[in-house]
């Protein structure tokens, strides 16, 4: 079981993360209730759309609703599994893990309660004309969420094997 400590920094993530997420998607897909209504932010960088996606990233899947559920469900039973089995002291993988749930659990809500859609609405164009697909927050936390397991996995300092064999 992990520390105390290590609750309080996953929950109220996890939480926050999933409450930002279905909040931030009803909030926009109510302001742009038009079909093809968008607003910009950022003029030729950032603008807030409508869209919806019956895929994974990217739309790999598509139309597969049944499978990205219980891909969503299996994946979330192994972020809570790793997170109160490991035994990891790390707070970095305690956040990572926190943002991980929150990601998976905002678009596994709308694959569930939005006839398998998840609802998309950031539209951010990186080169002159080239737009990356629509993205939530939920995708952005998941995001984070590697990004710091990988950093946090490239800066833990593993024993040397001299040292662990000293602990033999």
């Amino acid at each position: 079981m992990p520390p105390f400590s290590a609750h309080l920094i996953f929950w109220p993530l996890f939480i926050a993360g999933f409450v930002l997420d279905i909040w931030s998607k009803s909030a926009v897909f109510t302001w742009l209730s038009e079909p093809g209504e968008s607003y910009t932010v950022i003029k030729g960088f950032l603008t807030i759309v409508t869209a919806e996606n019956a895929g994974a990233a990217f739309g790999i899947a598509t139309g597969q609703r049944t499978w990205l559920i219980g891909v969503s469900i299996a994946a979330l039973l192994v972020v809570l599994a790793v997170f109160l089995f490991s035994g990891s002291e790390r707070r970095i993988v305690h956040v990572a893990l926190g943002l991980f749930a929150a990601g998976v659990c905002g678009n596994l809500y709308d694959r569930l309660f939005n006839d398998g859609l998840v609802r998309d609405f950031i539209d951010v164009v990186y080169w002159p004309g080239r737009h990356w697909p629509a993205f939530n927050v939920a995708d952005s936390l998941l995001c984070i969420a590697v990004a710091l397991l990988i950093v946090s996995s490239i800066f833990t300092r593993k024993p040397s094997s001299a040292h662990a064999q000293q602990q033999r």
